[in-house]
């Protein structure tokens, strides 16, 4: 088994951080012990962009210079002493080193930057063959004609093999929008080879650099805005040098203004056009010469209390700015998650992975860690892709999760509020929603079905009419009924909601499935090498012996559904016959229901946790069970138990706790922490599509 890759290319600015991302996310779900190494690096002030981009991401807990072999500057200088193989020992020396402690490790080549582009071709081949790391090559179509890429392909294919080094794949990156399509097929039409190709096209989400990117670039400092606006992507820069009238018309979408800091009628002009519903957005103003704003115009802008468009001074004067800013190049940075999710949806919709793990004969690991189980859930979501409706649209935890989970294409989403609400919203936190569905409850051509629906359901409740029209303009419950109608596949609310308010609709008219008498609930506890299953800590205060017992099976299968394998320990106070009193004895009687239900699942109880989880301990509590000892489900007795455990382990041992996740229900509904986090949203939306294509 192949236990390194090297990822290169031949050229600069050819996108492969966006390529070593996405190879990261394809192997973290596979591989336990995962490394990143560079075998160089620029010194510099700031850490290296990608070492920090993968080590924050994956969770890489290793010392910072455990990931790079040498840096540029110490390379120049053995150079230039003509000790060349010095620099393969250092980097060699600092790599094994790194192998010790890892299970694979993605190596990522140099940037044909400074001193040594002039021999960076042979310098990536020689430390390959020294890694014996097959060669995963990233090709540059970026301004080139359709031919000039197709020569340029094979010429950098040519040249690796000719060193007699292996490749896995070719990626060509940053086609452009109209080459696509025929690159697309005149490389499947002549590749013959054994490693695949594969073509990404050039988005502007990742070929345009943030605010943020250029702001640091010319060491700006603010003035006024919202900071949430530095990850706005520029789309176009334009210097306002004319007359107010004529610069207007030069506005586009995303553009960020450079223009002198003396020039009030400018300012006052972007101020306009942030009002106006007529004018596209600008991302940003950058005010140059080192000019004081005037008071009046400082007392002015602080009166814009809802103007987030960030403002910037700088001590150059214009001609440099704008220099400067032409000249920076994109990157994807640890803190931008909107590119990130760009970069993961561009490469897991035009790259088969499967070719890949093919290549590299990729095994899974037997010990699912939690970041497996994380990144199983979006690839998994994305497989049969679902239609999730979020009924908290307005809220921004909310849009910048949506926004997220559209670009990387796990789910498509409708959001329900107010259009104008959300989208003012959207704009002020630079939010794009392309391609989102948003209803207005309260408008909505439906809500009249609805309602009619709703009556039909509970008029045996002493529901009215006029009662189903007022309670279809809630939030959850028109959300709800979209679920109900076949208009949505799942719904996610929580975020603003109480639970009682996003799962009381659900049990209203989604109901539970025939032989499940109850709804319940459960929350995956990511350990740190293993993911556990605890059911139920939310929803149910102190559930029957038959209830408890359908709390068991339910989770055993949502275990199942998520790959954990279930072996269910039922939990009390006392293991086996050794205890008395109503409490045990209900344990076990649900133990003897889920058995005679589900004799196929493992089902252990009534067992204490230690005796569940310690081999030793199930050896002498209750030898030969298959489940004590290695359990991976636990069933609580009551609400009371199951919350405050779920909550210690969860702070006790840093674990990460997802959820909590609705099962029983006949569609699948989601409820949020009120407290979760973008992540948690977006994880709890993948859940929920996983459900969905367990049903559809």
């Amino acid at each position: 088994m192949i236990s390194n890759l090297y990822i290169t290319s031949i050229e600069p600015d050819s996108g492969k951080s966006l390529i070593l991302l996405g190879i990261m996310e394809l192997l973290s779900k596979r591989i336990r012990k995962l490394g990143f190494f560079r075998p160089i690096i620029q010194a510099g002030i700031k850490p290296d962009n990608d070492i920090e981009l993968i080590r924050s991401r994956y969770h890489l807990e290793f010392p910072y210079q455990d990931y790079y072999g040498v840096t540029h500057e110490e390379t120049r200088a053995l150079i230039a002493e003509g000790q060349f193989e010095e620099i393969l020992k250092r980097i060699i020396e600092k790599y094994k080193a790194l192998e010790e402690k890892c299970d694979f490790i993605v190596c990522e080549g140099t940037d044909f930057t400074d001193i040594i582009s002039a021999f960076e071709f042979n310098f990536n081949a020689e430390i390959a063959n020294q890694l014996d790391a097959p060669i995963l090559l990233v090709a540059n179509g970026q301004g080139k004609s359709q031919e000039e890429v197709i020569s340029s392909v094979k010429s950098e294919r040519k040249a690796f093999i000719e060193k007699d080094l292996t490749l896995v794949a070719t990626m060509v990156n940053r086609i452009s929008s109209e080459q696509f399509l025929s690159v697309t097929q005149e490389l499947e039409q002549i590749w013959c080879y054994d490693d695949p190709v594969f073509i990404l096209p050039e988005i502007e989400a990742l070929s345009k650099p943030t605010v943020g990117e250029i702001i640091t670039a010319l060491d700006a400092k603010f003035v006024h805005g919202d900071p949430e606006q530095l990850k706005q992507e520029v789309l176009s820069f334009k210097v306002a040098a004319m007359h107010v009238p004529n610069f207007l018309y030069h506005i586009r979408e995303g553009c960020l203004i450079v223009t002198p800091g003396d020039r009030a009628d400018i300012i006052l002009a972007c101020l306009a056009s942030a009002f106006s519903e007529t004018y596209p957005n600008i991302a940003g103003i950058i005010l140059t010469g080192g000019f004081e704003l005037p008071p009046s115009l400082q007392k002015l802008i602080q009166g814009f209390k809802k103007w987030t468009v960030p403002m910037f001074t700088v001590e150059t004067d214009t001609y440099n700015t704008a220099t400067i800013i032409n000249n920076i190049h994109s990157k994807i940075t640890p803190d931008n998650e909107r590119k990130i999710a760009s970069a993961l949806g561009l490469f897991e919709n035009h790259i088969d992975s499967s070719k890949i793990e093919k290549r590299i004969s990729l095994s899974r690991s037997s010990h699912i860690t939690p970041i497996m189980f994380e990144y199983e859930l979006v690839a998994r979501a994305k497989k049969q892709r679902q239609h999730i409706v979020l009924p908290e649209g307005t809220e921004e935890r909310i849009l910048k999760a949506t926004e997220i989970l559209l670009r990387r294409g796990i789910v498509d989403i409708t959001l329900l509020g107010n259009p104008e609400e959300i989208r003012e919203k959207a704009t002020s936190l630079g939010i794009k929603l392309e391609g989102v569905n948003i209803v207005n409850p309260m408008t909505s051509p439906w809500h009249e079905d609805y309602a009619q629906t709703y009556y039909q359901l509970r008029k045996h409740k002493g529901i009215t009419e006029d009662c189903a029209l007022d309670v279809m303009h809630d939030l959850s419950y028109f959300g709800t009924m979209m679920v109900h109608k076949g208009m949505a596949d799942g719904m996610v609310s929580g975020a603003i909601h109480t639970t009682g308010h996003t799962i009381r609709p659900a049990l209203e008219f989604i109901k539970t499935p025939p032989g499940c008498s109850i709804v319940s609930s459960v929350f995956f506890m990511c350990l740190e090498d293993q993911v556990l299953v605890y059911g139920d800590c939310a929803v149910n205060p102190n559930p029957n012996p038959q209830q408890l017992a359908d709390i068991a099976i339910s989770s055993a299968l949502t275990a199942q559904q998520f790959g954990v394998e279930p072996l269910v320990a039922m939990l009390s106070y006392s293991t086996g016959e050794s205890g008395q009193g109503k409490d045990v004895d209900k344990v076990r009687e649900a133990t003897l229901i889920a058995r005679q239900l589900r004799p196929d699942l493992k089902i252990e109880g009534p067992i204490q946790y230690d005796a569940a989880v310690d081999e030793g301990v199930a050896q002498t509590k209750l030898p030969g069970s298959e489940v004590a000892g290695h359990a991976t489900v636990f069933i609580f007795p009551d609400l009371n138990t199951g919350n405050n455990t779920y909550k210690a382990v969860q702070r006790s041992a840093n674990a990460v706790a997802i959820g909590p996740v609705l099962q029983g229900l006949n569609k699948p509904v989601n409820d949020l922490s009120r407290g979760c986090t973008i992540t948690d949203i977006v994880n709890t939306v993948a859940i929920t599509a996983i459900q969905a294509q367990g049903i559809n």
